[in-house]
């Protein structure tokens, strides 16, 4: 049985919004609410850890209580970095497995979670290849990048707690901050590959206002026509 700590602690600064991303409506739901669903639907998903900042909590149980979500949550405070975020929520974490997801990315599908909780190995991730070229620097080019050898990291991901757990103690005792999980794993926990399965192309991450609008053109795409 797993897990799911969903990331719903971001304030989305960039989408120019009064409230989170995670809150606002795509296709007349909040973006939060389409994630939620279909986790409800997937049985070995036996709890949800909503990490949030406390201002919120009222508002999700009401969304919870309104789209009938069966599905047991618990709540753990957001933290000052997705990193603090995702180590907050583990304190939840009762299960061998755990489930991570961002509630800024609306379109990850029910098949999606199946994918990877029927893949056999331990620690997976979604990715995808990187269409364009990318060099590494800032004001002047500093390295060439080879794209074939890159990967798009996507979420979920999937991991044994007791490897993410160690990797975010090791990450805190050596003072190291890292944007995603999968990253974390692989650079502590040498005792399990960190495995890839192919992502999907409109798997985005709501960030700005155009990608709301992406969105809601994706939901029509690839959601709307399986009702």
């Amino acid at each position: 049985m797993y897990s799911l700590i969903l990331l719903a602690g971001g304030t989305g600064a960039r989408m120019q919004q009064s409230v989170p991303k995670q809150y606002l409506l795509l296709a007349g739901k909040p973006v939060i609410m389409h994630t939620l669903e279909r986790i409800d639907r997937i049985d070995e998903i036996q709890k949800i850890v909503i990490v949030c900042t406390g201002e919120y909590v009222q508002i999700i149980k009401e969304m919870l209580r309104q789209y009938a979500i069966h599905t047991p949550i618990e709540y753990a405070n957001a933290g000052s970095s997705r990193q603090a975020s995702v180590w907050s929520g583990l304190q939840c974490v009762d299960t061998e497995r755990v489930i991570l997801h961002e509630a800024a990315r609306p379109f990850v599908s029910e098949e999606d979670f199946r994918r990877l909780i029927e893949e056999e190995a331990d620690n997976v991730m979604f990715g995808t290849s990187i269409p364009f070229t990318v060099l590494k620097g800032h004001d002047f080019v500093e390295e060439l990048l080879d794209r074939a050898e890159l990967v798009n990291v996507q979420l979920p991901q999937k991991f044994l707690t007791k490897d993410l757990y160690y990797a975010h103690e090791q990450a805190i005792n050596d003072g190291k901050v890292f944007t995603e999980d999968a990253g974390m794993v692989f650079t502590y926990v040498k005792s399990h590959k960190v495995k890839v399965l192919q992502g999907m192309d409109y798997n985005i991450k709501l960030t700005t206002p155009m990608d709301l609008l992406t969105g809601e053109i994706i939901y029509k795409e690839h959601f709307a026509r399986k009702k």
